[in-house]
């Protein structure tokens, strides 16, 4: 039994186990709201890891670059010690249970996950730092392994997936003419197609319906403001907090 405990210093377990962050992620995510469900859904997600002592020696690393995708396994920091035996999964409309491990929910024993990102490269200049796109990790959430993702034994063309049945349905993404001119005056890469593909998974609770209500999401120093009508997620307006 692994016990996980969140901090810069080795996360201390029984008499048998320790596991210890190797860095923590930067992403665009603020707040757990807005997240992808999913990694690789917002290909615009950008992201680094720089790697803490004793593990930011370039021997590390060597060969990785050589991979177009990699596994992080990180910790649910947020809500590290909350579980239950069963959950309801969004794509399931949040409303009928399964088994936590027949799910991918945070709200696990030992609050450990997965995710398949692209590398982008590695930069060794000064320590060991990977860029990375298709994030769908909070920032600062803590990093314990990074693997190879190996396509011809990973990938296979017969899986089944259970209630998880092909992508969901995206949203159309419309801006206010005072979203874009905040946009375009931010100076931030990609926030445009960031923001569009972030909303167009629908962040929203699977019961919610309301048109008139306004929701925000936190993106880099960004709060954007939108509201959803149909089948179309609307901003309206993006403050520089």
């Amino acid at each position: 039994m692994i016990g996980i405990r969140c901090s810069n210093t080795a996360l201390v377990t029984s008499n048998n186990y320790t596991i210890q962050p190797i860095g923590f992620i930067r992403s665009p995510f603020v707040d757990k709201f807005g997240i992808p469900r999913q990694p690789s859904l917002a290909p615009h997600a950008l992201g680094s890891l720089k790697l803490i002592a004793p593990y930011n020696h370039a021997d590390c690393v060597r060969g990785l670059a050589d991979f177009s995708h990699v596994w992080l396994s990180f910790i649910f920091h947020e809500v590290a010690g909350q579980w239950s035996p069963t959950v309801r999964p969004p794509r399931l409309g949040g409303n009928e249970k399964i088994g936590v491990f027949a799910s991918r929910s945070p709200f696990r024993p030992n609050s450990l996950g997965l995710s398949l990102v692209k590398l982008l490269n590695i930069d060794t200049e000064h320590g060991v730092t990977l860029h990375f796109a298709g994030l769908d990790l909070v920032d600062q959430t803590p990093i314990i392994d990074i693997k190879p993702y190996i396509p011809f034994v990973e990938s296979q063309a017969d899986a089944q997936s259970g209630f998880v049945n092909g992508a969901p349905p995206q949203l159309k993404v419309e801006f206010s003419p005072l979203a874009l001119q905040q946009i375009a005056s931010a100076q931030q890469a990609h926030l445009l197609e960031l923001i569009t593909e972030v909303l167009a998974q629908d962040p929203r609770p699977a019961y919610a319906s309301d048109p008139y209500r306004i929701y925000g999401i936190r993106l880099y120093q960004f709060n954007i403001q939108w509201r959803c009508d149909g089948n179309c997620a609307y901003v309206i307006t993006m403050e520089n907090r």
